[in-house]
Formats: C-alpha cells, structure tokens, sequence
C-alpha cells in the first residue's frame, strides 16, 4: 500500500502523520509530535526554524526505522502570515519573526497613514491585522532596512520549509492568501500596495496551486536519512484551508471551524464578499485548496488555556486533561465572562492575572479556581463563535444550521458541547486531525490516487468517525449570550 508523509505544524507543535490510501479508505497514524514555541531575543519573536526541520527529519528517520517504505511524498501545512527572507545565495538571512512581535502593532498604524483599511480590504479581501505580513515586512523596511536589501526572496512558512527540502522557491496559493498581499482576483500579488509601502516586490515569488507537486527531496537529505527521493508536494499550505479540505461538508448550509491555539470560522464562497458589514465585524477571506475561497473570521481559541497552564505550572500545580475536566463539571456556570478576543489577550506575561484583571473590572466574579477560570475561558470562547456565526447567517444570507468543528481543540468534549449549545446548532465534529487530513489529500490528488475534492469527501467519510452534538439548555444561553454581548461592546 502507498504511503505519505503530512507534516501540520502548528503554533505550538507539529506532528508527522503517515498517511495511507487503499482505493478506498484512507488510514492516518502519528508518527511524531513535538512542540514549536517562539523563542524571545534581544525584544523580538522569533521561530526557531531550524529547530522545527531538525524536528522533522527526526520524525521521517523515525518513520523510517518503523520500517515504513513505499513513501510516495510529503507536505508541509502550517499556520499563516509568518515567512523567513532569502538571500541571493539561497541562505536564510535570519531566523523567522513570530506575528506576536508587539512591534507590528506599530507598524499597522504607520502604514494605514498611507493605504486605508478600506482600501485594503478592496484591493485583498482580507482583514486589517497587525500580525500580517505586509504589516510586517512594512516593520523591517522601517527598523532594519538593510534586511530587505540583502533579501532576494520571501517565502511563507510552510513554502520555506518546503524549500529546505527541495530547493524549489515558490508561495503556495492559500498560504499567500493570508500575507494581505495577494489580489482579490486572479491569484495574483497587488504589487501596488507594497509600492505604496515602499517595500521592494522583486522579493515575491511565482504563485503555485494546491495539490501540485514542487520537486524531489535535495540529495543530501536523501543520504542524511538513507532514504530514496521522494516527491515535495505543494499542499494548502494555509493549515486550516487543509482542515477545511478534511470536513465533511454536506449539502445542509453549513459553518466550519478549525480548532486549535486559535479558531478560524467561516463558510466556504463563490466569489470573495467585500460588503463593509463584513470588514467592519472583521471578516477575511483567503483561499481553498480548490482554488476558491472562503469567508472566515480568526477567533481565538485553546491560546488562553494554553498560556494559563504555564503559569500553572510555573506555580508548580500539576495539570492534565482529566483534573482539567474534573474542576471544570465541579465548577458552576456563567460566574464570569470574558472578551476572548480583547486585545489585553493576546500575548501577556501572565494570562491568569489577565482573566481576573477583566472581570475585575467589569464587576464581575473574580475566577480564583482552575475550575472557575476553565469554565470562565470556555464559556467565552462558545459564546463568541455564537457571536461570529450569528454575523455569518447576515453576510450569508442563510441560516447556517449546522457546524463542522475539526482539529486538536475538538478533543476537549466541552468545548464541542458548549459550542452546540451556545448556538442552538448541531456540531458535527471530526476528524480530530483535519489539517493532517487535507494535507494527505491533497497529496494523493497530486498523486493522482483521487480525481478531486469530490471524491476526497467521500473518501473521508468512509474513512473517519465523527460525533455529533446538540444543543441543551437553549434558553438560559440565550440569557447569558445578552449578558455577554455588553463585554464585547465595552471591551
């Protein structure tokens, strides 16, 4: 039976997933996992690049040891915007920047004297954000100048990575679709807007499509690991345009989520939606592994919990899932709420003081118990994707009955329940691995072992299980949804 390789890398780990097809069912194992965390230096983020493809061919020479042969491919999947810059000779000038640089901040406000967020999102479709990569290239350009001189070529995470694998310097479409960057027709760069910007355009490299095939693994990776060629695959490089590729979507108008450190909502579309309501409520719309497009909005999700563990940890609590489930049932409900998305969240020294900070100034309960405080994050978090799909039923103009939940964050059953009940909507989730999922999918297109999008769907849902969840307690959310809808205005 064939085999491939699915690297997702996410911003907080990546995995390796074997991936194999027999005509009709596909099988997915893990091979490896490991964390990805920014490393912070001399005041700046950074992605310790390097480590992340040690990482990966630890995990192929893991495989490999297993005594997995018959690899056809690989592809790479990460998360948005970041990208590493390439001098002439080929060499990373320096290790990526994280999109968490406070710096950026700064820099959106600069550049927006000079383009509109109006004109912008005409130009691109995409939503105003500091942590996009025109936003950053626009930081470097105005701090180290000297960088973007030395540059030859930009290359968006999952295509760098791509590139120390095969040599080959391309974007992919739907990765290039979250930079604000890219035209909101014809899969081209809007060069004008870096014009405007002062930032050269030579830096941009040829646009390529999903499910293609880039080139062969480089011979000294081949010797390093003792392995024979095998081929690099331009995947929707844009992790959740892969986990999108995964759901299985049917013909009842339906919301998908992407769940993991963050949540990304939206609806597969025809045609990009420019209408204003959809700017203004902080809508984007980036690309599909089909060439499409989709309206999605990014949320936050699991980043709150995540950072509320270290500083758990660093006060030598002990935490894993099952204590977590434990004090969230012995916690009681709607005690305190946030505004997940408040920009306060985004990247403090201490997420736990943060929350408390919140409700204390909003009169609220102060959450003082890990029960109290994972009751308080995940409240929230499905109150707000209420307050996301509510906007997407206007832009739509449908009711959108069910939700497509996948990825990591699925595996927390309360997030899934809270959610259903939130929105009075049926959850469908599954598969946990989505963006794994559509990576190999798009693989096995490119390999021509399935025709296309349609067929893959089919495919998935003979191939992995899904649960289903409905919605309880109705009324008494629509109660709390009206008291938590005050936070998001006064916040």
């Amino acid at each position: 039976m064939k085999k491939i390789w699915a690297f997702d890398i996410g911003a907080s780990n990546g995995r390796l997933m074997l991936s194999s097809f027999n005509g009709e069912k596909m099988y997915m194992e893990e091979i490896h996992r490991f964390d990805n965390h920014p490393v912070h230096v001399t005041g700046h983020d950074y992605w310790d690049i390097l480590h992340i493809f040690s990482e990966m061919k630890r995990a192929m020479q893991i495989s490999l040891q297993k005594g997995h042969t018959n690899i056809e491919s690989m592809g790479i999947d990460t998360w948005g915007v970041d990208f590493g810059l390439l001098a002439e000779t080929g060499e990373l000038l320096m290790n990526p920047y994280s999109y968490r640089n406070p710096r950026n901040q700064q820099a959106m406000e600069e550049a927006l004297q000079w383009i509109s967020s109006e004109e912008l999102f005409r130009l691109t479709g995409v939503e105003t954000a500091a942590i996009n990569t025109l936003f950053q290239l626009y930081a470097i350009q105005k701090e180290h100048p000297a960088l973007l001189e030395q540059a030859e070529t930009l290359l968006l995470t999952p295509s760098l990575l791509s590139y120390l694998f095969s040599g080959e310097k391309y974007n992919e479409f739907t990765i290039s679709s979250t930079t604000q960057m890219l035209a909101i027709r014809g899969r081209k760069w809007e060069t004008s807007i870096l014009e405007q910007l002062d930032i050269p355009t030579h830096i941009l490299t040829p646009l390529v499509e999903s499910a293609t095939i880039a080139g062969e693994t480089l011979p000294a990776i081949n010797q390093e690991l003792q392995m024979d060629a095998i081929k690099v695959v331009h995947v929707a490089g844009h992790d959740t345009a892969s986990a999108l590729a995964a759901l299985p979507l049917a013909d009842v108008p339906s919301v998908f989520m992407s769940c993991g450190t963050w949540v990304l909502i939206g609806v597969p579309i025809a045609e990009a939606v420019t209408d204003i309501k959809a700017m203004q409520w902080g809508f984007t719309n980036e690309g599909t592994i089909d060439g499409g497009a989709r309206l999605q909005k990014n949320n936050m999700g699991m980043w709150l919990l995540q950072q509320c563990r270290k500083v758990w940890e660093r006060q030598g609590t002990v935490t894993d899932f099952d204590r977590e489930n434990r004090c969230f049932i012995d916690a009681p409900p709607f005690r305190s709420l946030i505004n997940p998305d408040d920009p306060r969240f985004f990247n403090p020294d201490n997420m736990v003081e943060e929350i408390q900070h919140f409700c204390r100034e909003t009169a609220q309960p102060v959450p003082e118990t890990q029960g109290e405080m994972i009751r308080c994050i995940l409240e929230s978090l499905a109150l707000k994707y209420n307050w996301v799909i509510q906007r997407l039923d206007q832009l739509t103009r449908e009711k959108l009955n069910r939700i497509h939940m996948g990825g990591g964050a699925i595996r927390n059953q309360h997030l899934c329940q809270l959610t259903a009940n939130a929105t009075g909507r049926e959850v469908v989730a599954g598969p946990i691995e989505a963006s794994s999922i559509g990576n190999a999918i798009a693989q096995w297109i490119a390999l021509g072992e399935i025709a296309d999008m349609q067929e893959a769907r089919e495919v998935i849902q003979h191939s992995f299980p899904v649960t289903h969840y409905y919605p309880e307690d109705s009324a008494e959310w629509q109660q709390v949804y009206q008291r938590f809808t005050q936070y998001i205005e006064e916040s």
